[in-house]
């Protein structure tokens, strides 16, 4: 069950703390199990914060607590904050959300600049991953996750959602991908071109919003064809 946790506090010196929450994103990577953040800002009072920390569990709340980064930083927001900040934890008993909104964050957790996505917030634990690429489905959030580690690794990678359409608990997404081949991948080595695919996914969603299964189309032949892989069966 996902587990939230919420932090209310007051200060006038947020840029600071804003500051020292980028600070703890960077000493935390690849500890850190927290999911989802979102801090707002109280419009009737411009010094009232609230931070809504999502967690897979509450054992992993726990954890990320345990961390020492954790408590140094928490000790130094408490020291800017106006007052005790409170804190209260929530087990989710609903979550409604668009599907179409988690399968957008899916291509932006696979495409995001920094570590390696997690996914434990857009896909379920067993997700079902078809690929015509593949000789055999990935099956599980670890398997998918070496596939996203995979294409990572060779490219810098750019989705760009060119339309989508949803019915009932199905999303249909056709999308554009760019990206510099910087490592190697299936086999060839890094190139340094610039590279571009197009293709089609379709996702099938669980009643709480997660991904449940997909099914992946695109121009395989075509990105290998930029990569040089074709040249000497063209001979």
């Amino acid at each position: 069950m996902t587990f939230v946790q919420l932090i209310d506090c007051r200060t006038s010196r947020f840029d600071e703390m804003n500051r020292l929450m980028d600070t703890w994103v960077e000493q935390t990577k690849g500890k850190r199990t927290a999911t989802h953040n979102v801090i707002g800002k109280d419009r009737s009072d411009a010094s009232h914060f609230i931070e809504i920390v999502e967690f897979p569990s509450y054992e992993e709340a726990m954890r990320n607590s345990s961390l020492p980064e954790t408590d140094r930083i928490f000790r130094d927001m408490v020291a800017l904050c106006d007052e005790t900040p409170t804190f209260t934890d929530l087990d989710v008993v609903r979550d409604d959300q668009p599907a179409e909104a988690t399968v957008r964050r899916f291509f932006e957790e696979i495409a995001a600049k920094d570590e390696a996505p997690t996914l434990n917030d857009v896909l379920i634990e067993d997700y079902h991953d078809h690929d015509p690429a593949n000789p055999q489905d990935n099956i599980g959030i670890d398997a998918m996750r070496r596939e996203v580690r995979m294409w990572r690794d060779g490219f810098d990678i750019t989705f760009t959602i060119e339309d989508q359409l949803a019915q009932g608990d199905l999303v249909c997404t056709r999308w554009r991908f760019d990206g510099r081949h910087k490592g190697e991948f299936m086999g060839i080595e890094a190139t340094g071109r610039q590279v571009s695919m197009t293709g089609c996914t379709l996702h099938r969603c669980t009643p709480d919003g997660k991904i449940a299964e997909g099914w992946w189309q695109y121009d395989r032949l075509g990105l290998m064809e930029q990569l040089g892989a074709l040249d000497e069966l063209e001979q």
